[in-house]
């Protein structure tokens, strides 16, 4: 075979693969992506604070979870994420696109890349709706006590883990990281996220938690 021939071969290849991988998110579009609208939004990419919530939600949900990093790859290939999220390296390159992580990447996020964040975090949630409404049912009945979430070892193992996460893997150094660095606060970040969490796993969830990562950020 003739180096042309072998040429026009490889970029023929590249050209299938390149559909291939077109056709198979398109396909997600149609059945994983159903109901997930794109936002009008400028370069149809997420913003800043979409970013930052989604990843804070996956990061509550790795703390709620012993096997989540274990139960994000079983995810990715029982949702048919991989042909947009390829891999447990392109994962974490896709949450270093929040701009408050130490290791941020400076690379922006399309909607498409969100919408498999949202259906891969909406995934996790639903396994684990009945901790999720264990621990917020928890913290309210220690608050109506006046006791801490200490007196409750789930919750309180739930928080240590949150709050290890987030301090490993924030930037300390930012400005919208300050309001964080007290226990108390990231214990609060911490309950909020669950209870974003446990609104994903409702009626609509993935539809609902979508909308509201754009809520202020279409004109």
């Amino acid at each position: 075979m003739r180096l042309n021939d072998m040429g026009l071969q490889s970029i023929s290849l590249m050209d299938t693969d390149k559909t291939e991988m077109q056709g198979a998110t398109a396909q997600m579009d149609s059945y994983a992506f159903a109901g997930l609208v794109d936002p009008e939004m400028p370069g149809q990419v997420c913003p800043r604070r979409t970013r930052i919530q989604l990843d804070w939600m996956l990061l509550a949900l790795e703390a709620l979870d012993l096997n989540a990093t274990e139960n994000i790859i079983v995810g990715l290939h029982e949702l048919q994420l991989q042909p947009v999220i390829k891999s447990r390296v392109h994962l974490w390159q896709l949450r270093n696109t929040n701009p408050l992580r130490r290791f941020s990447q400076r690379q922006s996020l399309s909607l498409t890349e969100g919408k498999a964040l949202v259906v891969l975090a909406c995934y996790l949630a639903r396994r684990q709706t009945s901790t999720i409404r264990q621990l917020l049912r928890a913290d309210e009945q220690l608050k109506s006590k006046n006791l801490s979430a200490e007196h409750h070892f789930r919750l309180a193992q739930y928080l240590e883990r949150f709050r290890g996460h987030f301090l490993s893997r924030m930037n300390a150094n930012r400005t919208a990281i300050a309001p964080y660095k007290s226990s108390e606060a990231l214990n609060d970040l911490a309950l909020s996220l669950l209870g974003q969490i446990l609104f994903c796993t409702g009626t609509a969830g993935m539809q609902r938690l979508w909308s509201s990562l754009f809520d202020g950020e279409v004109a």
